[in-house]
């Protein structure tokens, strides 16, 4: 394969973002992309997939550039010239030769196979931080090697079909004369899988409002909370609005959801995005302190706290999540999920329906956290079901999703 010096550099300078500026991979290579306007479809996805890969596995690649494995972490120790190494070791690994660059001339690609043949601490064969790795055992017992052998493997593309607009079998028709292809998913009656990666928002079925990109995990929560036409719903935590865009189909955009979240630019995005897709009845309330959650008390048929979390079932799709997070942040989470379920619960009606929900693997975000409100609330609530999705035995990543019931 025939590699252009600026492409490889773009990657070197990617991952010098990433890793030493600590900037988000997807923001990074959205940046990229503005900068080459003229990368045609194979540069732009040998790009993007160098970088996620490398990123996936930095720290085993970092180890098969021969590198030390404390420095890999260390912004001060990732310079530039070890950059040009570690894209080197992987490309090697994978099975191709070297171009004649001036930054891998030193570069000795035999020592690569010795290097993947050493023996090395579990963690970093599976390219993780060694508490991560800890916590996963602690947390998963059995289910853990499985789970996280699912977690580095490339994330598929999921659509939703918007309801409002359309069907999945209408949508996957009209994607395939702009030449996208995809097949329906069991049991998911909203989502495609495409069958190959495509740029999916210049396409007009998109502009138009017929889909969004969205996993197919994720489209489970918002049937979970049982809604239907003319129900308040409130979705507390609702970020860019993902969640109340799918509510709005299945209440077939009757009735009225409040979107709420702490972000003002998030909900400048679900406008944006509400309005692409005809979602009328999502009316985006920024939350600016306690009294916004109080004016709700008692008022909605349905709550969904989508609460913050450690991200750790959609590694797949962020891996650089795994490098920016810390004990000590999911602790911080933690204490912040109670508090929100403790708080925000008291918007639901009696009788209404509240679902508490994580895209993370551990118990202690999840089971553990509706265990707790529920000990602490012994009669204000009945626990109807928990849906737990684990990444290597689903369609889609890991999510976790608890629904109960509100009584007198």
């Amino acid at each position: 394969m025939k590699l252009h010096f600026h492409l490889i550099a773009a990657i070197v300078s990617a991952l010098q973002d990433i890793f030493v500026d600590g900037r988000y991979a997807d923001k990074v290579i959205e940046h990229q992309f503005k900068q080459h306007p003229k990368w045609g479809a194979r540069d732009r996805r040998l790009f993007a997939e160098s970088v996620y890969d490398i990123v996936r596995w930095w720290r085993w690649d970092w180890h098969l550039a021969g590198l030390p494995d404390p420095a890999c972490l260390i912004p001060a120790e990732i310079t530039p010239q070890r950059v040009w190494h570690v894209w080197a070791a992987y490309w090697v690994n994978k099975g191709e030769y070297l171009p004649p660059f001036p930054e891998v001339a030193a570069f000795n690609p035999s020592n690569v196979a010795p290097m993947s043949g050493a023996k090395v601490s579990p963690a970093l064969r599976a390219s993780v931080p060694d508490w991560l790795f800890d916590l996963g055992q602690t947390e998963l017992g059995d289910q853990w090697p499985s789970v996280l052998a699912s977690l580095n493997e490339p994330a598929e593309v999921f659509l939703r079909a918007n309801e409002l607009k359309t069907t999945t079998t209408d949508l996957k028709k009209r994607l395939a004369t702009e030449d996208i292809h995809a097949n329906q998913v069991t049991g998911i009656p909203s989502a495609l899988r495409l069958t190959e990666r495509k740029s999916l928002f210049t396409s007009a079925a998109y502009r138009e409002g017929h889909f969004e990109v969205q996993d197919a995990a994720s489209q489970r929560i918002a049937p979970f909370l049982q809604v239907e036409p003319g129900m308040r719903v409130i979705d507390a935590c609702a970020g860019a609005g993902g969640k109340s865009l799918h509510l709005a189909a299945l209440m077939k955009n009757k009735g009225k959801i409040i979107a709420m979240d702490v972000h003002d630019w998030k909900l400048k995005e679900l406008r944006r995005r509400a309005g692409r897709a005809g979602a009328d009845v999502i009316e985006a309330r920024l939350i600016e302190d306690t009294k916004a959650i109080k004016r709700l008390a008692g008022e909605a048929d349905r709550v969904l706290l989508d609460v913050p979390c450690s991200g750790l079932g959609v590694l797949r799709r962020i891996p650089d999540a795994k490098w920016k997070l810390s004990l000590e942040e999911i602790a911080r989470l933690q204490q912040v999920q109670a508090e929100i379920l403790t708080s925000h619960s008291r918007m639901v009606k009696v009788g209404g329906k509240l679902v508490y929900a994580t895209c993370s693997i551990l118990p202690g975000e999840n089971n553990r956290q509706v265990a707790a409100f529920l000990a602490a609330n012994p009669t204000a609530w009945t626990l109807e079901e928990e849906l737990t999705l684990l990444p290597d035995n689903n369609t889609g990543d890991g999510f976790y999703a608890a629904r109960w019931v509100r009584n007198a």
